[in-house]
């Protein structure tokens, strides 16, 4: 059986941290033959955060197969393709409102509502504090249509030591709910061998 194949998506929302750390993470998943394929697309507003955020422009630097945020020839726009997950970290506001509103107006969009329609993977890393009530019935609409909203909200008992780990608490759940296979701290399970 071959190997699943992702979509990751990376909108302006602050926490780039989170995408450079996915983005390391399905290399070492693809190298142990966890992934095939691994697409990815980029905001022109999350490549200003990400340079702002991380000072440098290493996402270009990525093996991955690069599509434009308006590039609708992309195989996982259709539901023909062999794409079984989506990723979006981190996940603006816009971009949830668009998703649960169903308005596919631009590769990102078409390519999660592509998701939810074949019933196939759909994780946002939604980024914002405080939450208001319109984010709130949104996260609940793609919900109800199937996706997972996985907050970019750290945890702090795996005690991370460094950014990176802080911001892989996160990734490792997003993956682990995508389903692969990842070492990752579990809480009192070391204790439990």
């Amino acid at each position: 059986m071959e190997a699943p194949s992702i979509v990751i998506a990376v909108t302006g929302a602050s926490g780039s941290i989170y995408a450079k750390v996915l983005a390391q993470k399905l290399l070492k998943l693809k190298e142990q033959g966890q992934l095939n394929r691994i697409a990815w697309v980029m905001s022109d507003n999350a490549k200003t955060v990400w340079k702002h955020e991380l000072g440098n422009s290493d996402y270009e630097l990525y093996p991955f197969l690069f599509y434009s945020k308006y590039d609708f020839n992309a195989p996982f726009a259709s539901g023909s393709s062999g794409y079984q997950q989506m990723i979006v970290a981190p996940c603006s506001m816009g971009t949830l409102g668009r998703i649960a509103s169903g308005i596919s107006d631009d590769l990102v969009t078409r390519a999660a509502d592509v998701m939810l329609k074949e019933r196939r993977k759909l994780i946002l890393m939604v980024r914002e504090t405080p939450y208001n009530l319109i984010h709130i019935q949104q996260m609940q609409t793609v919900t109800l249509a199937g996706g997972i909203i996985c907050p970019a909200t750290p945890s702090f008992y795996s005690i991370p030591k460094s950014m990176e780990e802080l911001a892989a608490t996160v990734v490792d759940r997003a993956l682990s709910l995508a389903g692969y296979s990842v070492s990752m701290y579990r809480w009192n399970e070391e204790e439990q061998k």
